[in-house]
């Protein structure tokens, strides 16, 4: 894949490099702050190749990419003016958010950068847990102790990494916010826990508190300390704001941070967990269900990052049960794109959940299967419901829960808790959703069959076999295909919506585009077979050499004219290019006869498809780019 020519067309297609305040990426999705969200091509973003949807949750408007998000991501960042703080953000120009929106953009936009390095850090201590209780490694020598420390320290200093990437969301200095979370970590400070839980400044009380691997009193410490260094940068000469802004900045906001934010922070994050762990000892199987069942949506609009500072709260704490039940999720997916693949007899689609899983199974990562799979086939999600709910039932009945934040994989399994009851928790979880994958398939009826009520009923018999869709390969990961299907009429488009047919306006028939036809004749918008040519000849299904499965259908209701002004020029099983003349018809009389002539083009098998992306024009000519399909 061309990463510098797919980095220049998203930062084009966002709305420029103007348009961004801020972009951090996750482990699948490239996550921008934008001053109009209201200037992204949506359509030209989700058609490039290599880009898998967009969405737009948490204030971010997120571009998802998959497993190649980072090199997409370090050629923005080489070709733009993005990294060199060009494009910091301007108050005035930032669009107002809601109060959840921002803080779930704050979590998301502070914790991205600090993934690998505490997912790697999370898996090693799983390695060692293993290590240890298989007597490998003893847990007092000094292999074990230097490994401890490289798992161990993202954690523990996760105040000071936070202070750097929460001061870059918020727009403050990195350095000053660094030294703001490694305050709360300085001997100086902890020592004083020595002498017990309280101390003082200037004489007022101050509540001690131990920091390490706390998230809250961090976000709370570094937002105030934006604003303080803002003012403190208009209230002071430029020539003096170097040493002067931060030496007032660390004197105002840590002394605060100890006697306020700190314990405010840590009561907040507290407050949380227990009452995770309130649920959870009312009744850990609903807990678990409703986890493991429905956490699927929160990772669908990007809204999973607000839970992981309640994961790292618990395990300051000790343990946290919210992995283990989102485990189930993660692992009945992974079974559903096991049981795709397993299923399909195309390769296309059996290359794709077959990367879906092992990326599931190996990495945790599970953007490749919800947006490769379970959105473009939505009968599977139900599945991924059920068998999470399930799994996370058992997981949150035994009360399992992870020793370190993790991916869920399964090489994380030794970082949880009672490892057996775990183990068949994620093994019920996929193992239901693999089932009922295979017992119930993956594709809807419109997947199977084409249809139109009461008109068009496709004869099988001449009905051609359906090519497979082709997808290109980068190192073994699929990238996007689109097809193109040019106009087969000239005329004035419109939307479905305008078609006076509810079976085509309410998208019953799939998905597509309607034209206006100002010529009576009708091309072939693929290269492809003829797979029904009705005896009306009003309506025509062609099969592209990809897979699509096109009605172009002339006029609503002229099939009561029964084969009257229309004159088909192909047959069931003929092969046709781009271009190849349909079908003649007969406008000025259609018209007389007092029948719309408004043409619905039908992808009848649009739910295989990511989206359909239709022409922006008003109107076209034969052969003029009409819809995108993107695969």
């Amino acid at each position: 894949m061309k990463y510098e020519r797919l980095a220049k067309d998203i930062v084009q297609n966002i709305g420029g490099e103007e348009n961004v305040t801020n972009l951090v990426h996750c482990a699948t999705r490239l996550r921008f702050n934008l001053k109009d969200n209201h200037l992204p091509d949506k359509e030209k973003l989700t058609s490039l190749e290599g880009v898998l949807t967009v969405v737009e949750s948490g204030g971010q408007f997120q571009v998802v990419i998959g497993n190649d998000v980072a090199h997409v991501y370090q050629e923005i960042m080489k070709t733009s003016k993005l990294g060199t703080g060009n494009s910091a953000s301007e108050d005035a120009d930032k669009p107002k958010e809601k109060i959840l929106s921002t803080i779930f953009a704050v979590i998301s936009g502070s914790l991205s950068p600090l993934l690998p390095a505490m997912a790697g850090a999370g898996i090693l201590k799983a390695f060692l847990t293993l290590f240890t209780t298989f007597g490998w490694v003893s847990a007092e020598s000094g292999t074990y102790l230097i490994l401890a420390a490289a798992a161990n320290a993202v954690f523990y200093f996760l105040p000071i990494f936070l202070g750097v990437s929460a001061s870059i969301k918020f727009g403050a200095n990195p350095y000053v916010g660094g030294v703001i979370g490694a305050a709360l970590m300085e001997p100086n400070f902890t020592g004083l826990l020595a002498n017990g839980d309280t101390s003082s400044f200037l004489g007022i009380p101050v509540v001690l508190m131990d920091y390490s691997s706390t998230v809250f009193p961090v976000f709370v410490a570094i937002w105030i300390f934006s604003y303080v260094e803002k003012y403190l940068k208009k209230v002071i000469h430029k020539e003096l704001q170097t040493f002067l802004v931060p030496l007032l900045s660390l004197a105002i906001i840590v002394p605060l941070t100890a006697m306020i934010f700190g314990p405010f922070g840590v009561y907040i994050g507290n407050a949380i967990a227990d009452s995770i762990n309130y649920l959870m000892g009312v009744s850990g199987l609903l807990t678990g269900a409703v986890i493991g069942g429905l956490i699927f949506f929160l990772v669908v609009f990007g809204l999973h990052w607000g839970i992981i500072p309640i994961v790292l709260a618990n395990l300051t704490n000790g343990n946290d049960p919210i992995l283990a039940m989102w485990a189930a999720s993660n692992f009945a997916m992974a079974g559903v794109a096991l049981g795709v693949f397993l299923k399909s007899k195309e390769k296309s689609l059996k290359s794709i959940a077959g990367s879906s899983t092992l990326s599931l199974l190996l990495a945790g990562v599970s953007e490749p299967t919800v947006y490769g799979i379970l959105l473009r086939y939505k009968r599977t999600i139900p599945f991924v419901i059920i068998a999470g709910a399930i799994g996370g039932a058992i997981n949150g009945g035994f009360h399992t829960y992870a020793t370190a934040f993790v991916f869920q994989n399964i090489f994380s399994i030794g970082a949880f808790e009672p490892v057996g009851y775990y183990l068949i928790g994620i093994a019920v979880a996929m193992g239901i959703g693999l089932i009922l994958t295979i017992l119930f398939g993956y594709l809807n009826k419109k997947d199977v069959a084409v249809t139109e009520p009461s008109e068009v009923t496709p004869n099988v018999e001449n009905k051609a076999v359906q090519p497979e869709a082709s997808v290109r390969f980068t190192d073994g990961l699929p990238i996007l295909k689109k097809e193109v299907l040019v106009s087969p009429l000239i005329g004035e488009v419109k939307s479905l919506t305008e078609v006076p047919d509810p079976a085509f306006a309410e998208g019953a028939m799939g998905k597509g585009i309607a034209v206006i036809p100002s010529v009576g004749q009708a091309f072939s918008p693929v290269n492809g077979t003829i797979g029904t040519v009705l005896k009306s000849g009003h309506a025509v299904i062609i099969m592209s050499e990809n897979g699509a499965e096109i009605l172009i259908h002339i006029g609503i209701n002229t099939v009561q004219l029964k084969g009257q002004y229309f004159t088909p020029r192909v047959k069931a099983g003929d092969q046709v290019n781009k271009g190849d003349l349909l079908i003649d018809f007969d406008l000025r009389k259609i018209k007389e006869a007092g029948y719309n002539p408004i043409t619905p083009i039908i992808i009848s098998n649009a739910s295989k498809y990511l989206d359909v992306i239709e022409t922006t024009k008003s109107s076209v000519l034969a052969q003029d780019n009409l819809l995108t399909l993107v695969v």
